[in-house]
């Protein structure tokens, strides 16, 4: 059925809080991941195999969620004073997007470049005004269907099914290890995008994405973070189902995937529905890391979740400023410190960083209205340079 817009007032610090928590996320796991580099020598180990537990796969998803919510945030509000800002809207996505391919002349397993243009399918999405067909079409892309169609060609013995991932032989490795500079840079620039754009694709995470908008933007219409306490009931058994099914998917992985045909050399078949049943896995857990962090930031919580708010508020800054300052570190042109550091140590020296980033951001917002990066990209585009930038005395947190 359709939902009356929901208004907002004021910046809801409960969504602030959570992309701070998912910003902090991504980059523990891009420390231990050594930015890219820990595959070309893994390592097993107990600290590896806890922050991916914790934060890989999750952390994505909760900022793609917190994506689809942000849309709907910025058109309400254009909508009040009269405006349709799709269009701005879409120039703003293109703006994400030449951020996204400078930091991936850097890094290039950075997601910006991803999130930007398929968020341009937000803007036709908008248009239905139906949460219910919204909310049934999210959850149709979350259960993967093309990847379970492959999975069903490959048991069948399809060839193209059976293929190996392209991201699996698109490995730029030595060059990252061994090379120079510029060497890094000239890959970057289209060749080592591709392994990139392939995993996405191939792993199923991109439709993911698609889903993760569409139920971003249903709770920004119901108004699941701007009235949390009408929904306190529904939470808590959507706390409950999600650690349930989160469990039963985890335990009964190897169950589940050996129920699937496959000849001996096929590994498609059973390893793509693995892929599928990884990703469910992920969702439950990141919907239940959600609705305890809103519980918790609705009781006893509060004090110590609303630390992370400002983070939350200049997400762009700190995920580029993360790769800038420890690509240098790990990669060969700099320090190569990816062959001298354990995992326990690049997951100190993570959290260190990421409490320096706090401190920062706690700091910078008692000056200044939005982070440098945001502001840019709020400048751009309203194409204005007439953007606050300094807080003034009057000016609310």
């Amino acid at each position: 059925m359709t939902q009356p817009a929901v208004r907002f007032t004021e910046r809801m610090e409960v969504v602030d809080v959570l992309r701070g928590y998912a910003i902090m996320g991504l980059f523990m796991a891009h420390a231990v991941e050594f930015f890219g580099l820990y595959w070309s020598h893994p390592t097993p180990s107990v600290v590896h195999d806890v922050v991916f537990g914790l934060f890989e796969g999750k952390s994505f998803s909760l900022l793609a969620l917190c994506f689809g919510l942000s849309f709907f945030i910025i058109m309400d509000r254009a909508s009040r004073r009269g405006i349709d800002f799709s269009a701005r809207f879409v120039w703003r996505l293109f703006i994400l997007f030449a951020f996204g391919w400078l930091y991936g002349l850097i890094y290039n397993g950075e997601v910006l470049q991803l999130l930007a243009p398929l968020g341009l399918i937000l803007v036709p999405l908008d248009r239905i005004r139906n949460n219910t067909i919204l909310a049934v079409c999210g959850v149709v892309c979350l259960l993967q269907p093309q990847m379970l169609w492959r999975s069903f060609q490959a048991s069948q013995g399809a060839e193209w099914a059976n293929r190996p991932p392209h991201y699996y032989t698109a490995g730029h490795n030595d060059v990252y290890i061994h090379g120079t500079f510029l060497e890094m840079i000239r890959l970057n620039m289209f060749e080592g995008q591709k392994v990139k754009w392939w995993y996405y694709i191939e792993s199923g995470r991109m439709m993911q994405i698609v889903g993760l908008y569409m139920v971003g933007l249903v709770l920004g219409r119901i108004g699941f973070f701007a009235r949390p306490e009408a929904f306190t009931t529904a939470r808590r058994i959507t706390l409950a189902i999600a650690a349930i099914v989160g469990l039963t998917l985890h335990f009964a992985h190897p169950a589940l995937t050996g129920l699937i045909p496959h000849q001996p050399n096929q590994y498609a078949a059973p390893g793509v529905f693995g892929d599928v049943l990884d990703s469910l896995v992920n969702l439950s857990q990141m919907v239940f890391a959600v609705m305890l962090m809103v519980e918790l930031y609705l009781g006893i919580g509060r004090p110590v979740l609303r630390l992370l708010a400002p983070a939350g508020r200049m997400t762009l800054t700190l995920y580029i400023m993360q790769g800038v300052v420890f690509v240098p570190l790990y990669y060969g042109f700099g320090l190569g410190w990816h062959a001298k550091l354990t995992q326990i140590q690049a997951l100190g020296l993570g959290i260190a960083f990421f409490a320096v980033q706090l401190v920062f951001a706690h700091l910078w917002f008692r000056v200044f209205v939005y982070g440098p990066l945001e502001w840019i990209w709020r400048a751009a585009t309203y194409l204005t340079v007439k953007v606050p930038f300094l807080r003034r005395a009057e000016t609310p947190a």
